[in-house]
C-alpha cells in the first residue's frame, strides 16, 4: 500500500468524522445561543438559588455538565464554552460540578445582581437558635435526593443530640411535608420520636408545584422505614404517588391544610401555635420550602373556596369559567392548559403590560390560545372582587363583571426570610457567595 493509498484508506474516514463532528458541535452551539437569547430577552438570568458558576478558562468544552444535568437545556456550549443559557431552570442539582473533569464549576447561592436569603444551619443541621433545625430547600438544598438524605440526617441528629422532652412535650415537630420533611416524618417513626408533621398544603411541597409531567429523580433513594426506593417513571405524578402508598403503608400521621403562625420559646422548650392548634416541643425541625406562603391579592371575596393558589390537574376545569391570575410561567402554563380542557372559558388576568418574566415557548403558547379563541387575555388589570358567580376586574380605571366558576391566582410566594427573623433565626444574603460559604 502506497503512502497516498494509506492516506486515502484511512485520512478520507477520519476527515468524515471530523467534519461531522465539528458540525455538530456547531449546531450544538447555535441551539444554546437561541435558547440563552430568548432567556435574556424575557429577562429571565437570574438562578433561583444554588446554581453553578463556570470558570471559561478552566473549561475545556467538553460537555459533560451539560450532558450530566437532568433538566435539559440549563448548561450549553457557546463558542466551545460551557455557558449557563437558561439559569431560571436550575433547581441545583449540582451534577454538573461533579461531571467536570477539571473543575470548573462551582456551585454558589444567588448573584452579584440578586442576593439569595440563606439561613445559618451548623453541621449537625442546627441554627443558631438551640432545639430549631433546617433541612431541604429553605438552607439552599433544592435536590429531591439530597433534600431527603437531610431530613434523615437531622432527624438522627437530633436524635443523638437533642434535647430531651418532658413529658407534657413531643420531642420533635416537623414543619413540611416535601422531600426532606417526608423523610423526616418516617425517620421520626423509626426511631419512635413522639412527634408531629405540620404542612399548610399538600404531601410534596415544593415538588407538588411541579409542571405535569416534569421528571423529578434520576437515582434511586433510600427512605427511612421502606429501604431502597426506585421509581420506574420518576416524574411527579409517579413520585407522588409512591410517597402517597408509602405514607399509607408505613402510618404516619401529618397534619395537612394547617399552617404555622408562631414559634416562641417556653418552658425550655417552644411553643408552636398553628392555624389549628397549640403544640410544645424541645425541638424544631424546618422543612418548608423557599416558596414560602403564597403571596394574596387582598382583594374582596378571597376567602371564597373557589380560590386557590396552584393548578393540581387541568381536567377539572372541563365546562368551567376560570380565572387565572398572573405572568409567570406557572401562570401561563395553567391558562393555556386548562383552555385546552372542553368547555373551559379561561380569562387570564395580568397587572404589567407584557409577559416580561415568562419563557418564550409559554408566550407563544398564550398567543396561539388567544388568537385561536381558547383563551381572552386582559393586560394591566387587577381583581378588583371575588362573588361566588363573577369576578370583577378593574383596568384603567373602568370595572368590569365577568361570570366566573373558579379562580387560580399565581402571584408567586412570600419567602420566609421574616418568619425565620422573627424565631431569631440569622439569615444571611449570599450575592454569589460558594455553597459552603
Amino acid at each position: 500500500m502506497t503512502d497516498w493509498t494509506a492516506i486515502l484508506v484511512y485520512g478520507a474516514p477520519l476527515c468524515v468524522i471530523i467534519f461531522v463532528y465539528y458540525g455538530l458541535r456547531a449546531r450544538s452551539s447555535r441551539k444554546a445561543q437561541t435558547i440563552h437569547a430568548a432567556a435574556v430577552e424575557a429577562g429571565l438570568t437570574e438562578p433561583q438559588s444554588l446554581h453553578p458558576v463556570i470558570d471559561p478558562a478552566a473549561c475545556l468544552g467538553c460537555g459533560s455538565c451539560a450532558k450530566a444535568c437532568p433538566e435539559g437545556d440549563v448548561i450549553g456550549l457557546i463558542g466551545g464554552k460551557a455557558v449557563l443559557i437558561e439559569p431560571t431552570h436550575c433547581i441545583g442539582h449540582g451534577a454538573c460540578a461533579k461531571a467536570c473533569p477539571t473543575d470548573a464549576i462551582s456551585l454558589v447561592f444567588g448573584t452579584e445582581k440578586r442576593g439569595v436569603d440563606i439561613p445559618f444551619v451548623g453541621a449537625d443541621f442546627q441554627t443558631n437558635v438551640p432545639g430549631i433545625y433546617i433541612a431541604g430547600e429553605l438552607g439552599g438544598m433544592g435536590l429531591i435526593r439530597n433534600a431527603i438524605e437531610q431530613g434523615k440526617q437531622a432527624v438522627d441528629e437530633i436524635r443523638k443530640n437533642g434535647r430531651k422532652a418532658a413529658a407534657d412535650a413531643l420531642d420533635l415537630i416537623i414543619v413540611g411535608a416535601g422531600p426532606a420533611g417526608f423523610a423526616a416524618t418516617l425517620a421520626a417513626k423509626q426511631y419512635g420520636l413522639r412527634s408531629v408533621t405540620i404542612e399548610q398544603e399538600s404531601l410534596g411541597g415544593t415538588v407538588a408545584h411541579y409542571p405535569r409531567g416534569k421528571l423529578v429523580m434520576t437515582k434511586p433513594v433510600n427512605l427511612p422505614i421502606i429501604g431502597k426506593a426506585k421509581i420506574k417513571e420518576p416524574s411527579k405524578e409517579k413520585l407522588l404517588e409512591f410517597w402517597q402508598s408509602v405514607e399509607r403503608k408505613s402510618g404516619v400521621s401529618i397534619q395537612y391544610n394547617e399552617r404555622v403562625e408562631s414559634i416562641t420559646e417556653s418552658g425550655g422548650g417552644f411553643e408552636v401555635k398553628t392555624t389549628q392548634s397549640v403544640y410544645k416541643s424541645k425541638n424544631i425541625l424546618l422543612a418548608i420550602g423557599r416558596r414560602g406562603t403564597p403571596r394574596k391579592l387582598g382583594a374582596p371575596g378571597e376567602e371564597l373556596s373557589k380560590v386557590v393558589y396552584r393548578m393540581i390537574d387541568p381536567e377539572q376545569y372541563k365546562d368551567r369559567r376560570v380565572l387565572v391570575v398572573g405572568g409567570g410561567d406557572s401562570a401561563l402554563e395553567a391558562a393555556t392548559e386548562i383552555a385546552e380542557q372542553p368547555g373551559a372559558k379561561v380569562i387570564l388576568s395580568y397587572r404589567s403590560a407584557s409577559f416580561s418574566r415568562a419563557r418564550q415557548r409559554n408566550r407563544d403558547r398564550v398567543a396561539n390560545a388567544q388568537e385561536s379563541g381558547a383563551l381572552k387575555v386582559v393586560m394591566e388589570s387587577n381583581v378588583a372582587a371575588i362573588a361566588p358567580d363573577h369576578v370583577v376586574l378593574e383596568k384603567g380605571g373602568v370595572k368590569k363583571k365577568a361570570a366566573n366558576d373558579d379562580v387560580i391566582i399565581c402571584a408567586g410566594g412570600i419567602l420566609p426570610t421574616a418568619f425565620l427573623r422573627e424565631i431569631g433565626v440569622e439569615v444571611e444574603t449570599k450575592f454569589g457567595e460558594a455553597a459552603a460559604g
